[in-house]
């Protein structure tokens, strides 16, 4: 009779476990997109290599970094979603969208320390 009871609290903490395991590696994240075409200048390669690099040392995995070519078919359904139609560098976190395509076109190349602080000031909301 006593191994009835042992398996059932075995089972409820397995549960609870497992459950509470989901919850904390499933957080929210931040998503950035960099839509771009197919023929790219070197700012927009700068673009994307330093909002891609700042992001990875600001955030770490809190905030997901894709690179999307809007001449591919199966990046123009998640462009018409966002209401992306050229080169854009944009953060999304739920219904939440913040635009740094000027910021980045203005400073990654000449100031990317600018950049960075930019990037810092108008993501931390999102993250934290």
């Amino acid at each position: 009779m006593k191994k009835i009871p042992l398996l059932w609290i075995t089972i409820v903490l397995l549960f609870v476990n497992f459950i509470s395991n989901a919850q904390n590696n499933n957080p929210v994240k931040v998503q950035a997109y960099y839509f771009h075409n197919q023929v790219r200048c070197e700012t927009c390669r700068t673009v994307e290599a330093e909002a891609k690099q700042d992001l990875k040392e600001l955030y770490g995995d809190k905030v997901s970094f894709q690179a999307l070519n809007l001449e591919e078919k199966a990046t123009q359904e998640l462009a018409k979603k966002l209401k992306v139609s050229g080169q854009t560098l944009l953060v999304v976190k739920d219904d939440k969208q913040i635009n740094l395509t000027n910021e980045g076109f203005l400073y990654a190349v000449t100031n990317p320390d600018k950049f960075k602080s930019i990037i810092k000031e108008k993501v931390d909301p999102l993250v934290n």
